[in-house]
C-alpha cells in the first residue's frame, strides 16, 4: 500500500510545527489534539496554504513539495473540506459542484456523479444554499471537495459547526467515504466520539509534535503515553453484532478475543460495529465471579502495568485473545490481587459503548 510521507517545520512567532509522518495511503487518518496543538496549520501546509520552513510531501509517490519542488495549492489535486461550506449564495448545489470542478484538470463528469451518490444528495441539486440545513450544507461542501478528483482529501473538523443531531446524520456519510474511497482521508478533530468511530490511524498532535503515531487500536492501548481521548484512557474495538436479545433489548457483539453485552441499538446481526471501552469500566478478578451485576466477564492475561497520573493509581493492559483492554486498578488493589505480568485474570467489562 503506498504511504503519505510528510516532513514539515513551519516557524512562528512563539511557535514551531516539526512532524515527520509516514502515513497510510487509504482510509482516515485523525489528527488529534487540543486548541493550538498544530492540527489545522500541518493540514494548511500539504494544502499549500502555508509555505514551511523545510518539508517534503509525497503523494502517491508524486513528490508535491521539497528542497527543489514547490507546487502550489492549484497545482495540487485535492479536496479540502473546511468547518464551514462557505457556498456560492446565487448558485444552487448542482452549480457549485460544477464551480469547483472548473478549477481542477483531475475532475470528471465521474467523480461528480460519484460525489452526489456517495454523500446522498441528488434531491438537492437545483437547492440554493439559503434553503439547506446545516448538515445538508456540509454535505455538499463535501462532495463538492470531492468532485474535483483529489488525489487526498483534507478536512478541518467538518461537523464541528453542527448540532448533535446534524453531527449524527452526517457520520454515516463520512463512513460511506471511508469504505468506497480509494484515497487518504485526513481528519482534523478534537471530538473523541468522531475520532473512535471514522479513524483507522491516529496521529495524536501537542505543542506543534506528534506525541504519538499508529494504528487507532495500538495506539489507545498504549500504556508509556496513555492517550485520553476525551474523558478517559480506553481502547476502541472492532467487533460484529452477533446476537440481538430482543426480551432484554441487548445486543451481543463479537471482537477477537471475546463477546460483550451492550445496550440494543437496533443494529441487526451481521452489523460490523465499533466498541468503545475505557479504562474506568474494566476491573480484575483472579477467581471467577460469583453472582454479579456485570455481565461481561472475559478471559484474559495481564500483558503489562504502567503509573497512572495518581500515585494511588495503575493502569494494566491485559491481553484478551487478539485484542487488547486497559483496566485501572488503586495500587492497593493491585497488590491484594498479587497483578503482575504473564497472570491470568478475569476482565469484568461494566459498561461499553457503541459507537455505529
Amino acid at each position: 500500500m503506498s504511504t503519505l510521507d510528510i516532513r514539515c517545520r513551519l516557524d512562528w512567532p512563539g511557535f514551531t510545527l516539526d512532524v515527520d509522518l509516514h502515513l497510510p495511503g487509504h482510509g482516515i487518518t485523525a489528527l488529534f489534539g487540543h486548541s493550538g496543538s498544530g492540527k489545522t496549520s500541518l493540514l494548511r501546509c500539504i494544502a499549500g496554504l502555508e509555505k514551511p520552513t523545510h518539508g517534503r510531501l509525497v503523494v502517491k509517490g508524486q513528490i508535491w513539495q521539497d528542497d527543489q519542488t514547490w507546487r502550489p495549492p492549484h497545482q495540487r489535486p485535492m479536496g479540502y473540506v473546511f468547518q464551514e461550506a462557505s457556498l456560492f449564495p446565487h448558485l444552487d448545489v448542482l452549480g457549485n459542484l460544477r464551480y469547483g470542478q472548473k478549477r481542477s484538470a483531475s475532475a470528471s463528469r465521474v467523480a461528480l456523479e460519484q460525489a452526489i451518490e456517495l454523500l446522498g444528495i441528488g434531491h438537492l441539486l437545483q437547492r440554493r444554499p439559503a434553503t439547506l440545513s446545516g448538515g445538508e450544507r456540509q454535505r455538499v461542501g463535501i462532495a463538492r471537495a470531492l468532485a474535483v478528483g483529489p488525489e487526498i482529501l483534507l478536512m478541518d473538523e467538518p461537523l464541528a459547526a453542527l448540532d448533535l443531531q446534524r453531527k449524527q446524520e452526517i457520520l454515516p456519510y463520512l463512513e460511506r467515504l471511508h469504505d468506497e474511497l480509494d484515497i487518504p482521508l485526513l481528519y482534523v478533530s478534537h471530538a473523541p466520539d468522531e475520532v473512535a468511530r471514522l479513524a483507522d490511524h491516529l496521529v495524536v498532535l501537542d505543542g506543534g509534535r506528534v506525541m504519538a503515531d499508529g494504528p487507532l487500536g495500538a495506539t489507545l492501548a498504549r500504556l508509556d503515553l496513555p492517550i485520553r481521548l476525551g474523558e478517559d484512557v480506553g481502547v476502541v474495538l472492532d467487533a460484529t453484532v452477533g446476537e440481538v436479545d430482543g426480551e432484554w433489548h441487548l445486543a451481543r457483539v463479537d471482537f477477537a478475543g471475546g463477546s460483550l453485552w451492550t445496550r440494543d441499538r437496533g443494529l441487526p446481526a451481521g452489523q460490523a460495529v465499533r466498541v468503545r471501552v475505557l479504562a474506568r469500566d474494566v476491573s480484575l478478578a483472579v477467581d471467577a465471579p460469583a453472582a454479579s451485576s456485570i455481565q461481561n466477564v472475559l478471559h484474559g492475561v495481564i500483558e503489562s502495568l504502567a503509573d497512572d497520573d495518581h500515585p494511588g493509581l495503575l493502569l494494566v493492559r491485559i491481553q484478551v485473545g487478539a485484542s487488547l483492554l486497559i483496566a485501572r486498578l488503586t495500587r492497593r488493589s493491585a497488590t491484594q490481587l498479587d497483578c503482575h505480568t504473564g497472570q491470568a485474570v478475569y476482565v469484568q467489562v461494566k459498561s461499553v459503548a457503541l459507537m455505529e
